[in-house]
């Protein structure tokens, strides 16, 4: 199975998967999503 926006770069983020051309571990987005929020909160820049 392949995903075109999941990235696995041994020289990024030492090798964790990350959500293409961004620093944010998959396992970040995947607790956001557990703990309820939504989409929009997600993709929100934090400030």
């Amino acid at each position: 199975m392949t995903f075109d926006r999941i990235t696995v770069d041994p020289d990024l983020m030492g090798g964790v998967p990350t959500i293409r051309g961004m620093r944010i571990p998959v396992a970040t987005v995947v607790s956001m999503v557990a703990d309820g929020m939504t989409v929009g909160e997600i993709a929100r820049p934090s400030a």
